[in-house]
């Protein structure tokens, strides 16, 4: 089984980007057909997808939040990073990534990114 692990700072200051990095493990990033997803949960609200790099490092985005987001890899490393430009508390939410292949899904714990001065 594949796991993910997200880290980045939790808390980050309005109008300031939001960086975050997914380590992958028991798994490549390069591996055919495999999808990286990013996603976040608002309090109380549902999953919101932002963003995938496939295994081929193409990317895709949510168009609500394109113009703002990033995901790139360092495959030397074996992870993947999404970033998040002019935040504002809105951006507070548990930020998750994870790895698809067909119908599977793997999930990082989550982490929390809370955006207040």
């Amino acid at each position: 089984q594949v796991q993910l692990q997200e880290s980045g700072p939790g808390l980050v200051k309005p109008s300031q980007t939001l960086s975050l990095t997914c380590n992958v493990s028991g798994g490549s990033i390069t591996a055919n057909y495999w999808r990286w997803n990013w996603i976040r949960q608002p309090p109380g609200k549902g999953l919101e997808w932002m963003g995938v790099i496939v295994y081929d490092g193409s990317t895709y985005y949510n168009p609500s939040l394109k113009s703002r987001t990033s995901i790139y890899r360092d495959t030397s490393k074996n992870q993947f990073s999404l970033q998040l430009s002019a935040v504002t508390p809105e951006d507070t939410d548990v930020y998750y990534c994870t790895a698809g292949l067909g119908s599977r899904r793997d999930w990082g714990q989550g982490t929390q990114v809370t955006v207040s001065s």
